[in-house]
């Protein structure tokens, strides 16, 4: 049922919000010259895939985890972006392929040994990576690779259709500050 939603929600979000996506493609266009970022993630079974965002940083800027990135490489763009959570509207054409869901674990990079060991050891890679979930809503975020795989598996194990749209609906409305840039 849930990827029933996943497809609904993805194709209406893409196909009502393409006047807003070509808005910020754009602005991004013109903030860094390429509006988007493709990154390759790990994906469910540990499947490598494409991740697909807007460029909220300046390119060339390293490839690492969020918490590991420096503040300065984020545009006054990608400021804005990120503090509205717009830079992950692309990820719906991720979710639409089936390569993530609305709801699960955010996906890592290849580079985050500890925590790709610890989401193993939980089964945390047996579902579809996610836009949103437990860990997003509560800013819980990379840089502390247990506690995430961790809450990533509770969200799993009691993971249904309420708390699908209970996650979703706490973060259209704000709830958790995306992943932490240090400064």
């Amino acid at each position: 049922m849930i990827r029933f939603f996943d497809i609904l929600f993805s194709a209406l979000g893409l196909l009502l919000g393409w006047p807003v996506l070509a808005v910020i493609a754009l602005i991004g266009l013109w903030d860094t010259g390429s509006p988007l970022f493709c990154q390759q993630r790990v994906g469910r079974f540990q499947q490598p895939f494409m991740l697909v965002k807007f460029r909220t940083m300046r390119p060339g800027t390293a490839s690492v985890a969020t918490h590991l990135a420096s503040a300065s490489a984020i545009t006054p763009f990608g400021r804005f972006l990120r503090r509205t959570k717009l830079d992950e509207l692309p990820q719906l054409w991720n979710v639409l392929k089936g390569e993530m869901s609305l709801v699960g674990p955010r996906p890592c990079l290849f580079n985050q040994h500890e925590l790709i060991e610890e989401r193993a050891r939980r089964g945390v890679f047996d579902a579809r990576p996610g836009i949103t979930g437990l860990a997003q809503v509560n800013e819980i975020d990379m840089s502390t690779p247990k506690l995430l795989a961790e809450t990533d598996a509770r969200m799993l194990r009691s993971l249904n259709t309420a708390v699908y749209f209970r996650y979703i609906l706490l973060t259209v409305t704000g709830k958790g500050a995306g992943d932490r840039v240090r400064s």
